[in-house]
C-alpha cells in the first residue's frame, strides 16, 4: 500500500519545483515508509511512497515501461495481476519485476484507458505517457483507495492520495465549499466528488480521467468505466446460492491472501469478520493470525465472541483492550482524517489498526457485508415504512403524516417506540427523501437552525439531497436495493471505506476487503431482495450460507457495532470541552454558524434535556478541522 503525488504543467512544460514535489510525497510518508520515489521532466513531476507488499526487492516507483516514456505511480493491490501479465507477454511485453503495478504500463500500452477493465483489485494511480501527452487518472470501483486534484489558477493538476499533501502546494485553493458544509452535517462526511474545499475534487470510485496535455484546452473530465447494476436473475435456488456465495467469497479471499510480508485479519466477533476468518482459516495450513480490540464496558464489547471463533478456527489470536473513555484521539483524528469526519466509529478502528500492525502488515477485514446483504438496521426500518407508504397516495401521505410529525412531540429521553416524530416525518416524504430524512445526521431545520445568515446566503438553496439525487438516474426500482445502491455510490466510498484506509495507513498497515470484490459484488447484485432481508431479518442467505463455518451466536445474536459513548462523554470529561470549542473563535472566525444556536445545543446536551451527541461530535470535528487547518471564509456558491 502506498501513497501518490503528482504536479503536471497544463499549459506548457513549465520547470516542476522538485523540493516541493518531495514536500508533497514526505507529507503521506506514513502511507509508504520503506521507499521513496519521484519522477521529474518538464511539465510533470510524480511522486510515490511505497508499503512493500510483493516482490520487496524490485517494485520501487515511479515504475517504467521498457524505453521509459510511460511511467506510473500507484497505490494499491492488483491481485489479477499474474493473469494480466501473462496475457502481456504473450503479447510480446517484457517485464523487468514480479509486481503488480507493472501490468499498469503494458496494460495501457496494450489497451489504453480499457485496461482498468481488467484489472481487479483496489487502486488509485496515475500513468503519464510521453510520447501521447496524456495524464490517465484511475480508481478502483467500489473507491477502497483515495485520489484527490485541485486545477490552480496558474494551470497546474495537483493530485495525491490525501488532502494533507495536496495542501503542501502554495496555490491549491483552500476556501471552504458552502455545499461540502451542506453535505457534512447531513451525512457526517463529504461525499464524493466534493472535498471541504471548493479548489479540491476527490475521484469518484469507478472513474476515470484521460488528460491530453496538448490539447488546445486541457481539462480533467472524470467519466465512469463501472457502475454496480441491481438486476434479479429470476428465480434463485436458496441451496445453491449459498453454496454460489460460498465458492465466490473463497476465491475472493485466496486471492487476498497473496503477500510477502506477514498478513492476518481483523476478528470482531461480528457476522462479517468472523465469516473472512473461518474462510480464511480452511483456505492456509497454518493458523491465521487474528487481532481485535476489547472493551472494559461489557456495553461495547463484543471479545467473547471474538474468543469463540479465534478457538473454533485456532487462530493466532491478538487482542488489546481499549478504555471506553478514549477520547484523547480526538486531535489525532482529526490530522488522519484532514477534512471533517463525524463517524466516531473511527477511534476503535484506529486503535485496532494500531494493534494489528504490531503483528501484520496486511490485515483482511469484514466491510461491505451489510450494504451488500442489507444487514443495517436502516434498511429493516426503511422497509417496513415503504410498506406504509404503499398504502396512501403521496397527495394523500403527505399532508397527513406531515401534519402529525409537526405536531409530535421530540421525545429523546423516551423509550424508543414513543419517539416517533421521525417515522412520522418519513413517511411524508418520498422513498428517497425519506431515507435521507433516517440517514441524516440533523433533519432539515435543525440542520438549517446551524447555519449562519452568510453561509445560508452562500448555500444559495443547495440541499444536500442533490447528492443522492445525481445517482437516481441510474438507481434500480426496486425499493432495497435503490438504497443499497445509494450506499454503495455515497456511504461506502465516503464514510466506511475513508475510514479504514485513512486508519489502517496512518499506521502504514494495509488492509484488503474481499466482500467487497467486484465480481462478488456483481453476482449478489444479481440476487432477489428477499434473499437478503427476509421476514425482517437482513443478510438472510450471507447467514444462512454461513451455519456450517459459525455458531448461532455469531450469526443471530444483535448486532453491536463499533460505538463510542460520545454522548456519555459530552455529559462528563468532555462536558466544558465541548462547549469551549462551539463557542470559541475558531468557530465563531469562520463565519459559518449561529453562535448562540450551538451554545444552547451544549447546554441543552449537558442537561440532559436533549440528546444532542451526534451533531455535538460533528461540531468538535468541524471545529478540530478548523482549528488545526484553517480556512478562508465561505463565499457564495457559484
Amino acid at each position: 500500500m502506498c501513497g501518490i503525488v503528482g504536479i503536471v504543467d497544463l499549459q506548457g512544460r513549465r520547470p516542476i519545483d522538485e523540493r516541493l514535489l518531495v514536500a508533497m510525497n514526505d507529507a503521506q510518508h506514513h502511507r509508504g515508509p520503506d521507499q521513496d520515489g519521484v519522477h521529474l521532466e518538464p511539465g510533470v513531476g510524480l511522486g510515490h511512497r511505497r508499503l512493500s507488499i510483493i516482490d520487496l526487492g524490485s517494485g520501487r516507483q515511479p515504475l517504467y515501461n521498457e524505453d521509459r516514456s510511460v511511467v506510473v505511480v500507484f497505490n494499491g493491490e492488483i491481485y489479477n495481476f499474474g493473469d494480466i501479465r501473462q496475457e502481456l507477454l504473450a503479447a510480446g511485453h517484457r517485464f523487468e519485476t514480479d509486481c503488480d503495478t507493472e501490468v499498469i504500463v503494458h496494460g495501457w500500452e496494450e489497451w489504453g484507458a480499457a485496461c482498468v477493465d481488467r484489472f481487479r483489485g483496489m487502486f488509485a494511480f496515475a500513468l503519464w505517457d510521453r510520447n501521447r501527452r496524456q495524464l490517465f487518472l484511475a480508481r478502483d470501483r467500489i473507491g477502497k483507495k483515495p485520489l484527490y486534484y485541485s486545477l490552480t489558477a496558474s494551470g497546474l493538476l495537483v493530485f495525491a492520495s490525501e488532502l494533507k499533501a495536496m495542501l503542501v502546494h502554495p496555490e491549491v485553493d483552500r476556501q471552504i465549499d458552502p455545499q461540502a458544509v451542506e453535505d457534512y452535517f447531513t451525512f457526517a462526511y463529504i461525499p464524493d466528488p466534493r472535498s471541504i474545499y471548493r479548489g479540491v475534487r476527490k475521484l469518484e470510485a469507478g472513474h476515470l480521467a484521460v488528460v491530453d496535455t496538448a490539447a488546445a484546452k486541457p481539462a480533467v473530465n472524470p467519466r465512469a468505466y463501472w457502475d454496480l447494476e441491481f438486476r434479479p436473475a429470476g428465480h434463485v435456488d436458496e441451496r445453491e446460492a449459498g453454496e454460489e456465495l460460498i465458492r465466490r467469497l473463497e476465491e475472493s479471499i485466496r486471492l487476498r491472501m497473496i503477500a510477502d510480508v506477514p498478513l492476518g485479519a481483523f476478528l470482531s466477533g461480528g457476522v462479517d469478520s468472523s465469516a473472512v476468518v473461518a474462510l480464511m482459516a480452511r483456505a492456509r495450513a497454518e493458523p491465521v493470525t487474528t487481532c481485535s480490540i476489547a472493551f472494559a464496558d461489557p456495553q461495547y464489547d463484543e471479545s467473547a465472541y471474538a474468543r469463540q471463533v479465534a478457538e473454533r478456527y485456532h487462530t493466532r489470536h491478538f487482542s488489546d483492550e481499549v478504555g471506553v473513555d478514549d477520547f484523547d484521539l480526538l486531535d489525532t483524528l482529526v490530522d488522519v482524517y484532514d477534512e471533517p469526519f463525524a463517524d466516531s466509529s473511527a477511534i476503535p478502528t484506529y486503535r485496532v489498526c494500531e494493534a494489528a500492525r504490531r503483528h501484520v502488515t496486511v490485515a483482511l477485514s469484514g466491510d461491505g457485508g451489510d450494504e451488500g446483504f442489507a444487514g443495517y438496521r436502516r434498511y429493516r426500518w426503511h422497509m417496513r415504512e415503504e410498506a406504509i407508504r404503499g398504502l396512501l397516495p403521496q397527495a394523500l401521505r403527505g399532508p397527513l403524516f406531515g401534519a402529525l410529525g409537526s405536531v409530535y412531540p421530540k421525545w429523546d429521553w423516551m423509550p424508543s417506540f414513543l419517539r416517533a416524530k421521525s417515522t412520522l416525518q418519513a413517511l411524508a416524504r418520498s422513498s428517497v427523501d425519506a431515507y435521507l430524512h433516517n440517514f441524516s445526521l440533523l433533519p432539515d431545520a435543525p440542520r438549517a437552525a446551524l447555519y449562519s445568515p452568510a453561509l445560508r446566503s452562500a448555500l444559495g438553496g443547495y440541499h444536500a439531497r442533490e447528492v443522492f439525487l445525481r445517482h437516481l438516474p441510474n438507481a434500480p426500482s426496486d425499493p432495497l436495493a435503490l438504497v443499497q445502491y445509494l450506499d454503495f455510490k455515497t456511504y461506502l466510498p465516503g464514510d466506511i471505506l475513508v475510514k479504514v484506509d485513512r486508519a489502517s495507513m496512518a499506521h502504514s498497515l494495509e488492509v484488503r476487503v474481499p466482500l467487497l470484490d467486484h465480481k462478488f459484488v456483481e453476482w449478489h447484485a444479481t440476487l432477489p431482495s428477499s434473499l437478503k432481508l427476509h421476514d425482517m431479518e437482513g443478510k438472510h442467505l450471507f447467514k444462512k450460507a454461513l451455519e456450517p463455518y459459525l455458531s448461532r451466536d455469531i450469526l443471530y445474536r444483535k448486532k453491536m457495532g463499533f460505538a463510542v459513548p460520545v454522548g456519555r462523554w459530552f455529559r462528563g470529561p468532555l462536558r466544558e470541552r465541548v462547549k469551549r470549542a462551539l463557542t470559541g473563535e475558531a468557530m465563531g472566525d469562520a463565519g459559518l454558524f449561529d453562535m448562540q444556536r450551538l451554545a444552547r445545543l451544549a447546554d441543552e446536551h449537558a442537561s440532559g434535556a436533549r440528546d444532542h451527541a451526534a451533531v455535538l461530535w460533528s461540531l468538535l470535528m468541524f471545529e478540530g478541522f478548523l482549528r488545526r487547518h484553517g480556512a478562508a471564509p465561505a463565499r457564495k456558491a457559484a
